[in-house]
């Protein structure tokens, strides 16, 4: 029923009703109990009708709305293509519905599973976390200052007297790209599980690979590939040299930490093998307190002199001759060049007798110290003095 029908209707009720009580009134006479009855019937009935037509002014000035299927979201998107393209390879089917980009060495990994592999490795590796990152393809160059010898500087000016120009010596740092390979073996049964989360399986595996491989090039750099701290640092004024090669004094340590100036070493942290740190455990200052706390808050559960302590197993433990054993800095002074993209390459053939497929994770790195004052390293004594008799 539409609008016009349900007031026509509304009417002859109402009609209705005057003729109930027009009726009553001629026969000077109260309503009898049935004409009550179908009077308050009625009137319920056109506050129905009322409500009714309201409701409908009500309807008619809303506004429909599409319904949208969103469908899955980007990030949902990529782990589904992500683990459907390697099933695809391995199983030597090609489609377009399995295809990532094309990159140089292979597929181009969708660019939310890099940031998730990324985060992990950051998750792992605090030095890569820490580290200053530029994600630009090609060569770049940084610039590097160095006031040790003349700084800008402010002072005081009097009238007609020229101000002396102090500028900073600027130099820079290049960044190119190493390529480096993250091999992950899975397989063939877990890959024919549907149940079987591929995407996650292959960037936590991935994961620790990256993040090992990572920490020990930004910590000690390969000889023609990645400098490193070790091949960065300034080892002229950032140095500091052990008395021994086995073991080290308390004295040492605030050699150390005071050779990064202050605004930098509030965010320091100490890096050292945990052999090395198991050494400092057993330091005491003049009141025999431990130098080395446990800290509740610290990151890694000990602090040194005010500062994190992280071990790694990518720094030599002391006990070797002539290395360096101790880190202690800013780590934001470290530059890190990545590689814009990643890219994937699927190994079928080479792991076929052992019933899996190999995934390779392809980036480029490079790193180089690009602050030298955040930075300082102590390096082991070539002996262990003799005792004197």
């Amino acid at each position: 029923m539409n609008e016009k029908e349900l007031i026509e209707k509304r009417n002859e009720i109402q009609d209705k009703m005057e003729k109930i009580l027009n009726k009553a009134k001629e026969e000077k006479r109260a309503m009898t109990e049935d004409e009550i009855k179908n009077f308050d019937d009625m009137e319920k009935e056109i506050k129905n009708i009322d409500a009714t037509i309201e409701r409908g002014e009500i309807a008619n000035k809303m506004e429909h709305k599409e319904v949208v299927d969103k469908g899955l979201t980007e990030e949902e998107k990529d782990i589904k293509n992500f683990a459907s393209y390697i099933r695809a390879v391995a199983r030597k089917i090609q489609n377009e519905a399995t295809q990532l980009t094309k990159g140089d060495n292979g597929a181009v990994i969708p660019k939310t599973i890099v940031q998730k592999i990324i985060e992990k490795v950051e998750d792992i590796c605090p030095i890569y976390k820490l580290a200053t990152k530029y994600p630009i393809g090609g060569t770049i160059s940084i610039p590097k200052e160095d006031e040790s010898s003349d700084a800008i500087t402010v002072a005081y000016a009097t009238e007609f007297t020229d101000l002396t120009s102090h500028s900073s010596k600027t130099g820079s740092i290049e960044l190119t790209g190493y390529l480096y390979g993250a091999l992950t073996k899975i397989s063939k049964s877990l890959l024919k599980n549907t149940d079987f989360k591929l995407t996650e399986y292959v960037i936590n595996k991935m994961s620790k690979k990256i993040a090992k491989f990572l920490e020990g090039e930004l910590l000690n750099g390969t000889s023609g590939k990645v400098a490193g701290v070790i091949g960065s640092y300034d080892s002229t004024n950032m140095k500091v040299t052990l008395a021994a090669k086995s073991s080290l004094k308390a004295d040492e340590l605030i050699d150390i930490q005071e050779l990064v100036p202050d605004v930098y070493a509030t965010d320091g942290i100490w890096v050292m093998h945990k052999n090395t740190r198991k050494a400092i455990r057993k330091l005491k200052d003049g009141q025999g307190n431990y130098l080395l706390e446990k800290d509740s808050n610290a990151r890694w559960g000990y602090r040194l002199m005010g500062n994190d302590v992280y071990c790694s197993d990518n720094v030599k433990p002391i006990g070797t001759a002539s290395v360096p054993v101790i880190m202690f800095g800013d780590f934001s002074g470290l530059a890190v060049k990545e590689s814009e993209q990643s890219e994937i390459q699927i190994l079928n053939e080479l792991y076929a007798a052992q019933h899996a497929i190999g995934v390779v994770a392809w980036g480029e790195v490079d790193a180089k110290v690009e602050d030298t004052q955040k930075i300082a390293v102590a390096v082991s004594g070539a002996t262990d003095p003799t005792a004197s008799k």
